[in-house]
């Protein structure tokens, strides 16, 4: 019995693959990061996607944690940022910080990568250019400025990987528990049970209410501070 010949595909005929570069790389792991999270984004599933091996990647990238920092930048890309004005400098920080929550909320696995990395590019630059830029119109700066920017960002990713992961059914379980917990081992649950899960989700009103706390924390070691140097 003859055997059924083999087709060969010439090369030849096959598309053209996209020249690896830095920018390809980065692009193709931020695609990857959307559609699996930070499981998709391993060096090896970035090179199985561009047709290569792993260790060609390492041409344009030190190490994971390298291309995170990028990845991170380039997701920053789409954020956006209100116009600086003369109007109250407190409800631009506000807002912008929204604007940031927002986007690492709405992009899977971004919120969990900010709080892995500190992202490298003119993205990120931007976005703490702004955030100090806020903060000295208010009266901070400095060392306070530049502390504070960094808490800031932190409690904002925080908060943004805390919506991104967790469902409403999952919070509606964790609050009927401590809903039931033991009211006489633990009376301080029992009697702030529903100030522990309340906050306007629609106004962000414990959202802006951290961001306050912070804010004022910064503003008073900065005065406190500012007090010591002139004395």
């Amino acid at each position: 019995m003859m055997k059924p010949k083999r087709e060969i595909v010439s090369r030849r005929n096959r598309p053209s693959k996209e020249p690896l570069s830095h920018e390809l790389i980065v692009k193709t792991a931020y695609d990857l990061l959307k559609e699996e999270g930070i499981s998709g984004m391993s060096m090896r599933k970035i090179a199985k996607h561009l047709d290569t091996g792993p260790s060609s990647l390492y041409v344009y990238v030190k190490n994971f944690q390298e291309l995170s920092s990028y990845v991170l930048d380039y997701g920053l890309g789409e954020l956006n940022l209100p116009e600086h004005t003369e109007d109250n400098w407190k409800e631009q920080l506000f807002q912008a910080l929204h604007a940031y929550a927002k986007l690492l909320i709405e992009q899977p696995g971004l919120a969990e990568l900010s709080l892995q990395t500190i992202p490298i590019g003119d993205n990120a630059f931007r976005l703490n250019e702004y955030l100090l830029a806020v903060l000295q119109k208010g009266g901070i700066f400095s060392t306070s400025a530049a502390w504070g920017t960094d808490l800031l960002l932190l409690y904002v990713s925080s908060v943004a990987l805390e919506k991104a992961t967790r469902s409403n059914e999952q919070m509606v379980t964790i609050q009927n528990s401590y809903n039931d917990a033991d009211p006489v081992r633990f009376p301080l649950i029992h009697s702030l049970k529903k100030e522990l899960f309340s906050g306007d989700t629609v106004s962000k009103e414990r959202f802006f209410w951290g961001i306050e706390v912070i804010l004022q924390g910064i503003l008073q070691t900065h005065q406190k501070d500012n007090s010591f140097t002139t004395n």
